[in-house]
């Protein structure tokens, strides 16, 4: 992924609270075998301790915690809102469960700015679960938590610490058998061999020097994207590059997903050249390149005992690729060429999962018309991958609903194949990042490393509320990508310098970001 500066459209519209405040004491909590009052419909208006839930503050300040109209589905909504600063938990004590694993799901809106925002599985048993409210204005979110129950009972907790103003809505709660969580928690890495090269160091949160992959297993990452590129100026990110660091990848114990951007350079919605090697080719042979290409660097990887788990045929390929053969204007030839590079990945390794990976997960009207396309030309494919980055691609609510769509249309798993966030907005190098001002940001979430760990949060969870347990996880961009000189975004450029070195998940101090916590995500 690369792109030029660009505006920042708006993402998020702030809505105002306002409603008068009603408080009423608290009942005891009420034991129960399942959710009671999960939609918050049998009170009206008003209602400080709903049915069946309780609320306690410690400050006395339980009206912020009320019934209002205007829920997520049905009339009402529960709310924690006040004028000044306050702290309140609504809770449900569940009893009479059976052990076992159960998922909770709810809808949040929340305006963001509190200390804490978050709902919470508690006194199960087990470790207490923990998933904090995504900043979200204007349009609902849902989110999942799950966990294990062991002594026949569960709390289930929502809690907020906020400042004047703050305020949230949640709504359409229910707690059943079944489990959640994300199986690829993963990172591209893929500028980690040239900066080391160069002199890059990495070092752990606490400071002490280590290997790059290590750190990042430690925290735990389980797979690792490289990019492929079929001769780059620079000699990096090429065949010989790739199968180096597989071993590195494998040998840590974490996964690999391959992504060939059949190109010299970067290929993206912007610009999709084809290999110099390959300039001019007629199409039929631009299909023997691809499945060549494919099928040896592949191959090279299995036969070091480093088989890809997942491949990428193409890079970010919303007009298509190997322009202007394969572009969308001629649909037939692009499934061509996507199916000579599917047959080629299943040549070597028939378990190896083929992915296709668009930009810009808040247009599912663009995402549907391409894989509508991509069913009707016939086009293979086992995962489809989706680019998000907030600041671009629309709010957390847009792309939720076109991770939903896709499942549900296409019947296909479903990944952030790229997402990132700034910890800071000045650069390090000599070239103005990509993200540089507070008017960028995404509202909500600052730049810095608590805001880019909240960030990565919440797209893990919109991830892993997709239906069917179909999300199958994020990967971040670019984690290892610190400003090194020499290592900059142009590879026939050494002088280039980065523009992403403030989104790398290593700080100016060469430091593992909090954001590496995310890794741990369910």
């Amino acid at each position: 992924m690369f792109h030029p500066r660009r505006t920042l459209r708006v993402l998020l519209l702030p809505l105002v609270a306002g409603l008068a405040l009603i408080a009423l004491p608290a009942p005891s909590a009420q034991a129960a075998g399942t959710l009671t009052n999960g939609g918050f419909e049998s009170d009206g208006t008003g209602t400080a301790t709903p049915t069946g839930w309780s609320t306690y503050s410690a400050a006395g300040q339980n009206a912020a915690s009320y019934t209002e109209s205007g829920g997520h589905s049905g009339s009402y909504r529960l709310s924690h809102y006040s004028a000044s600063a306050y702290k309140v938990e609504t809770y449900q004590y569940l009893s009479g469960l059976t052990d076992g694993t159960y998922t909770l799901t709810a809808w949040t809106r929340s305006s963001g700015g509190q200390n804490s925002a978050y709902i919470s599985l508690k006194n199960c048993g087990s470790s207490d679960q923990r998933t904090d409210l995504p900043v979200s204005t204007s349009s609902w979110v849902r989110i999942v938590t799950s966990i294990n129950v062991t002594n026949s009972q569960c709390t289930i907790s929502i809690n907020s610490d906020a400042n004047a103003g703050n305020w949230i809505n949640v709504d359409d709660l229910t707690f059943a058998s079944g489990s959640t969580g994300l199986a690829v928690k993963g990172a591209d890495i893929s500028s980690l061999a040239k900066s080391e090269a160069l002199g890059g160091v990495y070092r752990t949160g606490s400071g002490t020097a280590g290997d790059a992959v290590t750190i990042l297993k430690n925290a735990g990452m389980n797979y690792a994207r490289l990019k492929v590129w079929v001769n780059p100026a620079d000699g990096y990110n090429n065949k010989t590059h790739v199968l180096a660091m597989a071993k590195r990848i494998k040998a840590a114990g974490m996964k690999l997903l391959v992504d060939f951007h059949y190109s010299d350079t970067w290929a993206d919605p912007g610009k999709q050249t084809k290999p110099a090697a390959w300039s001019g080719h007629s199409y039929s042979q631009l299909k023997t390149d691809v499945y060549n290409h494919t099928y040896d660097v592949l191959n090279a990887l299995k036969g070091q005992g480093t088989t890809a788990d997942m491949v990428q045929v193409g890079n970010e390929i919303n007009g298509g690729m190997l322009w202007s053969e394969g572009s969308t204007d001629n649909w037939s030839q692009l499934a061509g060429l996507i199916n000579s590079g599917y047959s080629a990945v299943k040549a070597v390794s028939s378990g190896t999962q083929v992915a296709l990976h668009l930009a810009n997960a808040g247009d599912d009207a663009t995402v549907r018309w391409w894989f509508d396309n991509a069913r009707t030309y016939g086009i293979d494919y086992d995962v489809i991958g989706l680019s998000y980055y907030g600041y671009w691609h629309g709010s957390l609510a847009a792309a939720q609903t076109t991770l939903d769509d896709v499942v549900s249309r296409y019947g296909k798993p479903v990944f952030i194949a790229e997402t990132a966030y700034p910890f800071r907005l000045d650069s390090k190098d000599s070239l103005t990042n990509q993200i540089d001002t507070t008017g960028e940001l995404v509202s909500g979430y600052p730049a810095t490393q608590s805001g880019q760990l909240a960030w990565m949060n919440a797209v893990a969870n919109i991830v892993e509320a997709v239906p069917g347990h179909k999300g199958l996880g994020v990967f971040y961009w670019e984690a290892t990508w610190t400003a090194v000189t020499g290592n900059g975004w142009d590879p026939t450029d050494s002088t280039s310098g980065n523009g992403w070195e403030n989104q790398a998940l290593f700080d100016y101090d060469n430091k593992a970001t909090s954001a590496t916590s995310w890794f741990s995500h369910r």
